[in-house]
């Protein structure tokens, strides 16, 4: 079955079964929320384990007798598993992680639970408001704000040194520089100037993007894919060279992990969020003792100003079936509570709230973050855009760019696939 067809199924079958009303266990004649487990579903490793460890434990002090458990998924095939688990009564976990990107789609399905009374105590207007903006529909608030990060360069100070390089100032300079890097580092052979695996279409965006392009763009109220314009196929040719003079990533594979391939010797330039350095520093996932080797620098536009680049983070929401929302909700407000935030501010994330930027830090790594952000942005706000992540149409197209593909014509396909998504949502 096609995604777009499973999603919108999927999806109509909350908002039918919603409306009917789910069990209501937090109401019974007991006169107060049941005890139960609440479950929370975080994606990949970016939320680190201290933060894990703070919200069960301090969930689980304020509500004798429940529990919390955190259920890690992965970000791949993500939209597929929320579309089959918010969809069932019985498989839905309570509290859920989705990537801004995608919260437009399942907050106009209906999937999560309007969260606009408490939003005020959540943050209101201290929140990321782009964020907030992504989760509500017909000025109604469904997911709110988790953290962000704009992507910014991790690079080997040494390895720059050595091939006789400035750090780049310029588009054209960081190009040159990532080509550079890779023809004097000719092994292992999997070493790259800049790391960028084939599926990783989230750096290949900022390109696009660079170079006055766009994923969609909305004509007369239809959305459409604008991936063939003369902009975009500028950047994407930028992207054919990275991937293929520049990078010895897979060129079927995805972005994960990236501090695996740059701990081993193998990175000399990676665009990756601010909280990767967390995961560097973390003797169980990264090298800290390799940290005095680490730079950082924003992505360079043409003109040396910060080029564009994806906003990313999370929201996060209440599943509009799960039967102890009271219970979920209090989940919500300790993960946007200022202890909880300030444990993600301290690896790098940027926090949900406005006020609590400050705790980022005042150095390089802060400083980066602060200036890639000044020019972020985030995917198309179109209500179907979660369908077009789900198709990944965007993973196949790098893929085929970075094995050599015709940059004209594989625009072309996918600018078909991405209305055709559009248009059904």
């Amino acid at each position: 079955m096609r995604m777009k067809t499973t999603l919108g199924l999927a999806l109509s079958a909350v908002l039918a079964l919603s409306a009917c009303g789910g069990s209501d266990d937090e109401n019974s004649a007991g006169g107060g929320p049941d005890k139960a487990d609440i479950r929370v579903w975080l994606n990949g490793a970016d939320t680190p384990q201290a933060a894990r460890d703070w919200l069960k434990k301090t969930f689980e002090e304020q509500h004798d007798g429940s529990t919390l458990t955190i259920e890690e998924q992965q970000w791949e095939g993500l939209v597929e598993r929320l579309t089959t688990a918010l969809s069932s009564g019985d498989e839905t976990p309570d509290v859920v992680e989705v990537g801004n990107t995608q919260s437009a789609t399942f907050t106009t399905a209906g999937a999560f639970s309007d969260l606009t009374g408490e939003l005020g105590d959540l943050g209101g207007d201290d929140l990321l408001q782009g964020f907030v903006e992504a989760g509500t529909v017909d000025d109604k608030t469904y997911a709110v704000p988790y953290y962000a990060g704009g992507k910014y360069i991790f690079y080997r100070k040494d390895l720059l040194e050595k091939a006789g390089l400035e750090v780049p100032t310029t588009m054209e300079e960081f190009v040159d520089a990532a080509v550079a890097l890779k023809k004097d580092n000719p092994k292992p052979a999997s070493f790259s100037g800049f790391w960028f695996p084939g599926q990783d279409w989230r750096n290949a965006v900022s390109f696009v993007w660079a170079s006055g392009g766009d994923l969609a763009v909305e004509d007369g109220g239809q959305w459409q894919g604008a991936l063939s314009t003369p902009e975009s196929q500028e950047g994407l040719e930028v992207v054919q060279r990275l991937m293929t003079e520049a990078s010895g990533a897979a060129k079927d594979g995805n972005e994960t992990d990236p501090q695996v391939p740059f701990c081993n010797g193998e990175v000399g330039m990676m665009s990756t969020p601010s909280w990767i350095k967390g995961l560097l520093e973390d003797p169980k996932t990264g090298c800290p003792e390799m940290m005095d080797k680490v730079g950082v620098f924003a992505l360079p536009g043409a003109e040396g100003e910060p080029a564009p680049v994806l906003l990313g983070g999370s929201n996060i929401a209440v599943a509009v079936k799960s039967p102890h929302q009271d219970l979920a909700k209090d989940a919500v407000a300790l993960m946007l509570s200022e202890d909880y935030q300030t444990i993600l501010a301290e690896n790098g994330l940027t926090p949900a709230k406005q006020s609590l930027a400050p705790l980022l830090g005042d150095d390089e790594f802060a400083a980066a973050t602060i200036e890639a952000a000044s020019n972020a942005r985030l995917t198309p706000p179109a209500a179907g855009w979660a369908g077009v992540e789900g198709a990944r149409i965007l993973e196949d197209l790098f893929v085929a760019i970075a094995k050599g593909g015709d940059v004209a014509e594989l625009a072309g396909k996918a600018d078909e696939a991405i209305t055709e998504q559009l248009g059904s949502s």
